[in-house]
């Protein structure tokens, strides 16, 4: 499990790559979670493609961040490229709470027209 951060103006990019799975899901909340600390973050993308597999920690690692995010004004959006894990963001309900794209700029453009 990897994560890496870009950022593009006031919002964070998380690129994921491996498993997040209970394995990893509090790593992965914690290293989130200090990056949303700094200032100039307001909204965030999730970006799974690099993601192999996920199970229902990932699903909390992600609706955790969101409800932080919520909570300072801030909006949040998911890259999704895999159809197995996008069947499990599906499943979980979390298409009703942010929008799931196929590539950046179009996730860059939900967070905007939001």
């Amino acid at each position: 499990m990897e994560i890496r951060f870009t950022n593009r103006g006031s919002t964070l990019i998380a690129l994921f790559s491996g498993e997040l799975d209970h394995h990893y899901a509090e790593y992965a909340r914690n290293k989130i979670e200090r990056e949303l600390l700094k200032a100039t973050t307001r909204n965030v993308v999730f970006d799974l493609s690099g993601l192999s597999f996920m199970d229902s920690s990932g699903i909390g690692v992600i609706v955790g961040r969101y409800s932080n995010i919520r909570k300072l004004g801030g909006r949040t959006a998911i890259i999704c490229k895999n159809q197995k894990i996008y069947r499990i963001l599906e499943i979980s309900g979390i298409l009703k709470l942010m929008p799931i794209c196929d590539s950046l700029d179009n996730a860059m453009n939900a967070l905007a027209s939001a």
